[in-house]
């Protein structure tokens, strides 16, 4: 289906071109009365929206946004990161009236976005990433957040959920942002259990199933009686993890459904907070900042609820720490930490907080995790 609407948009576009070429260069959406009220949304999506995942967390703040008045809600699902984003943006703009696009998926910005922003400048392109710099158009823009916070309360729940004292992350690559939040996760299950240990199989890309479900049974058949993960989406790890009797902690969205047995907690981008917000600045006329950032206490993200397997110590230790962070007053990555090769990674008295650019270059995985960085 979304391939049928892509398809259509694209020819529909064809045949306008010539008529809106001027307009185009001037970077006006040409089919948009310029009397009209209602603001035109886009939202494009890497995967299918109801993905238990990333792209359903996104899809959740669109509709949010959709609740709103006088705005109009467009998206597209399943579109590569190739040209193909730039035909769909393109189209919102040409045939849909499109002034603010929110392209969510992270390969969406370079070159797409970019081309796209220097083509239409009065067209706003929000991208999810953090990766606008002062060179690119400044009506592009990045927003991101600090979701191994939530992480860290998965982790903490974790520790006093296991009773094997082992547990285990699926992930993907191990690239900065997904290191952050292992590191995170294991820092706050060795806060509950000081012995506690998280084996990390990397699958090497976003989105493969089959490998995330042997890496889960993997995971499993090792002992390991608590898992999560940080893959596009976490329906393969979470209904694997529940059908062979493992204890989860969800990633993105919400996961409870897949897994009413052994669900604990997770950690959620808490988008339908964030958008609504967005957009009202944009219709009162004001300006998205280039950059935004922020974590538990932007409400950018949130910790999922508490199953009835949380032990009420547990609970008590997550929402002390969840309490710290949205205060400010709690730092996760607090020397002395080694990594699991023994090196000093971050030294006594030394604090890394949220917006200390080192954590952006992590390449290390920290003491009491198993597994390697390459």
């Amino acid at each position: 289906m979304a391939a049928d609407r892509m398809i259509t948009r694209r020819h529909l576009l064809k045949t306008t071109m010539l008529a809106g070429a001027g307009a185009a260069l001037a970077g006006v959406a040409p089919l948009r009365s310029a009397a009209a009220a209602t603001l035109s949304i886009g939202f494009i999506y890497v995967g299918p929206r109801d993905d238990f995942g990333y792209n359903q967390a996104h899809a959740v703040g669109a509709a949010a946004v959709k609740k709103m008045a006088d705005v109009k809600v467009l998206e597209e699902e399943n579109v590569p990161e190739t040209i193909a984003v730039q035909k769909t943006m393109e189209s919102m703009i040409q045939l849909d009236g499109a002034s603010l696009l929110f392209p969510t998926s992270f390969g969406y910005y370079s070159p797409q976005v970019l081309k796209l922003a220097a083509q239409f400048p009065k067209v706003r392109f929000e991208h999810c990433g953090g990766l606008w710099s002062e060179k690119d158009p400044k009506n592009a823009a990045s927003y991101f957040g600090y979701i191994d916070e939530c992480c860290h309360l998965s982790g903490i729940v974790a520790g006093y959920a296991t009773k094997s004292g082992k547990l285990g992350f699926v992930a993907a690559k191990p690239i900065p942002q997904v290191l952050r939040n292992i590191n995170t996760f294991a820092l706050g299950a060795r806060l509950a259990n000081p012995k506690a240990t998280v084996q990390v199989i990397f699958t090497g890309d976003w989105s493969l199933p089959t490998k995330e479900a042997e890496a889960t049974n993997s995971l499993v058949d090792q002992g390991i009686d608590v898992v999560t993960c940080h893959v596009d989406s976490p329906k393969v790890v979470i209904e694997t993890a529940e059908r062979r009797g493992a204890m989860v902690c969800g990633y993105h969205a919400n996961q409870a459904p897949l897994a009413p047995k052994g669900f604990l907690t997770g950690a959620e981008w808490n988008w339908e907070e964030l958008y609504p917000g967005f957009v009202r600045t944009v219709m009162a006329g004001g300006t998205i900042p280039n950059l935004v950032r922020g974590g538990l206490k932007e409400k950018i993200v949130k910790p999922s609820a508490y199953s009835s397997l949380v032990s009420a110590e547990a609970r008590k230790h997550a929402d002390d720490a969840k309490a710290k962070l949205t205060a400010g007053d709690y730092v996760i990555f607090k020397g002395p930490i080694l990594d699991n090769k023994g090196n000093t990674v971050i030294g006594a008295g030394t604090s890394r907080g949220q917006t200390d650019i080192a954590l952006e270059e992590m390449n290390y995985l920290v003491e009491g995790v198993i597994g390697a960085t390459s």
